[in-house]
């Protein structure tokens, strides 16, 4: 099997107290596509995870963890499941090199992110689909509107907190014009583009970042209008990430308050996939959407021209 070589991300400052990423790839794709070969090795030879648990003389719940990613595998656990599953030299060197780089330290560990499982999917991901009804996506903000966003999340961090993530956020929107840039597809209710995040300012600006962002070749926006009815959508956020390697199948990401999900069953991936579709048709196009931003755009500086018209 021939070798391959992944891009990976590093993250250096900038001289406006900002970061840059620069490609490379990404531990926790190069996990999950570990598991997910070493999960068809031994269902290939008929084994369960408690029977080679029991061969291996290591716990049913490492296998599990090695097979969905959750954990790095050693050089000693590769060759021990090697031997188990009697793979040729070729596959063990593969098996070996994907484990080697599912332990490389990633460009966000830095920034102590709490998504960080997040960042390695999106990092690497050939697609990212984005549905939400609260606010615009991460990869589309600017910094003040994601500050601002940040803030209202969590009240009690602190300023130093805040802008970690935020920087977080800024870092991983150097993706959409990456070299080999993931195709990004958003579709966000109406009220996401009224709503006034921080001031009208501030949201100004992140409506004219939109119009700009919504021109990448890469990246097709879309809005649902108001008149458009009740959505099929049970939660107010996903993202579908889809992956250029066979190994790694397509992942539902779902915020939550508590905690997030990750859905990897195609059975549920289908049901997401069906419902942005839908989304899709329920929303106007691209241009459309271009054309009612700028209209918001219009309406929000005619609004500020009235106030100080009246001061």
């Amino acid at each position: 099997m021939p070798s391959r070589k992944f891009g990976v991300l590093h993250l250096t400052p900038t001289g406006r107290g900002g970061t840059e990423v620069h490609a490379e790839g990404s531990p926790t794709v190069r996990r999950r596509e570990l598991g997910a070969m070493l999960k068809k090795l031994r269902t290939a030879k008929g084994l369960t995870a408690e029977q080679v648990a029991d061969r291996l003389l290591i716990s049913t719940s490492k296998v599990s963890r090695l097979e969905t990613g959750q954990r790095g595998a050693s050089d000693r656990d590769i060759n021990d499941l090697s031997d188990l599953y009697e793979v040729d030299d070729e596959q063990r060197q593969h098996l070996l090199e994907l484990a080697s780089e599912g332990k490389q330290r990633a460009w966000w560990q830095p920034l102590a992110l709490p998504y960080s499982t997040y960042v390695g999917l999106e990092t690497e991901a050939k697609s990212i689909r984005d549905f939400g009804l609260g606010f615009v996506p991460g990869l589309l903000q600017t910094a003040d509107y994601a500050r601002a966003i940040v803030r209202a999340a969590v009240p009690k961090w602190g300023p130093e907190v805040v802008e970690q993530r935020v920087q977080g956020r800024l870092a991983r929107q150097q993706l959409l014009r990456s070299e080999d840039a993931p195709r990004f597809e958003a579709v966000v209710d109406e009220s996401v583009l009224h709503r006034v995040v921080d001031s009208p300012v501030v949201m100004r600006a992140q409506l004219e970042h939109l119009l700009e962002l919504s021109e990448l070749p890469n990246v097709t926006l879309r809005v649902i209008p108001y008149e458009s009815g009740a959505l099929p959508a049970g939660n107010n956020k996903f993202i579908i990430l889809g992956f250029a390697q066979p190994a790694v199948p397509d992942i539902v990401f779902i915020e939550g308050l508590t905690g997030d999900l990750y859905l990897e069953d195609p059975r549920d991936v289908e049901i997401y996939n069906v419902t942005f579709q839908t989304l899709v048709l329920l929303a106007v196009s691209p241009d459309e959407t271009r054309e009612i931003i700028a209209a918001t755009i219009r309406r929000h500086r005619r609004s500020r021209a009235t106030r100080q018209g009246t001061t």
